[in-house]
């Protein structure tokens, strides 16, 4: 039996339904984690989780120590990463409360710590990051999303900004001329170091506003607190599902 860890974005900052609670305090070679990763069951199932912006959510995207998250959750004894993320949309049909299981994405952060290869190298390693989601853990998702019966789209592409601002609707159309159909803070480099550890990892995107410009008004957080307050339930009865399965 695979064991899942799941790491919860914006509005996951703990997965309710989850028993058995075990913290763990780990440290790693690259300091603490956000937050301790919990060890528990959830859907029937062992699995482990962690708040990616820490529990309170009180670490900006760009401050996440993703090296640490990904390196403890790995000694945790995860074997599979399913992450949540909160994104904007960019495509036409990534309105609010939208999901998107995205097949790839583009990364235009900068300063991140982004890779494990790094330092006093006996030699350089690299990795091949053609196909950034694990297409078994994708399909996972798109099967539990249709058992659920939400509105999804089972393909997309995540642009990765750095935060912790939101976009100008310049990067906006820039985004989406680059082919951008979501975007999003913390896709990366979350995911090319589950592949450097090879922990499949995939992302189930949860559209909580339009992207800049896409509205005539502002955006604000209390329309991404209203759709979060109904996605995330949602989010979870997905998850369970394909823990389940």
């Amino acid at each position: 039996m695979t064991i899942h860890a799941i790491i919860g974005g914006t509005g996951l900052t703990e997965l309710t339904g989850m028993t058995d609670l075990e913290p763990l305090h780990l440290d790693t070679p690259y300091g603490p984690p956000s937050a301790p990763v919990l060890r528990g069951e959830f859907a029937g199932r062992p699995v482990l989780f962690l708040a990616r912006h820490g529990h309170p959510h009180r670490i900006p995207p760009h401050q996440v120590n993703y090296r640490a998250n990904l390196w403890a959750l790995k000694e945790a004894g995860a074997e599979a990463v399913l992450a949540m993320n909160a994104v904007g949309g960019i495509h036409m049909a990534m309105g609010s409360g939208h999901f998107c299981v995205p097949h790839q994405l583009i990364d235009y952060t900068y300063g991140r710590e982004h890779t494990f290869f790094a330092g006093a190298l006996e030699h350089v390693t690299h990795v091949d990051f053609s196909y950034p989601y694990d297409p078994a853990l994708r399909q996972h998702l798109i099967a539990a999303l249709a058992a659920e019966g939400y509105a999804f789209s089972d393909h997309g592409v995540y642009g990765c900004t750095q935060g912790p601002r939101l976009e100008t609707a310049a990067e906006v159309v820039r985004l989406e001329r680059d082919g951008c159909d979501i975007v999003g803070m913390t896709g990366m480099p979350e995911a090319v170091l589950a592949r450097e550890l090879d922990l499949p990892y995939a992302c189930l995107s949860l559209v909580v506003n339009p992207a800049a410009g896409k509205t005539a008004g502002v955006i604000t957080m209390a329309e991404i607190e209203a759709v979060l307050a109904e996605g995330i339930g949602k989010a979870r009865a997905v998850l369970a599902r394909v823990l389940a399965g």
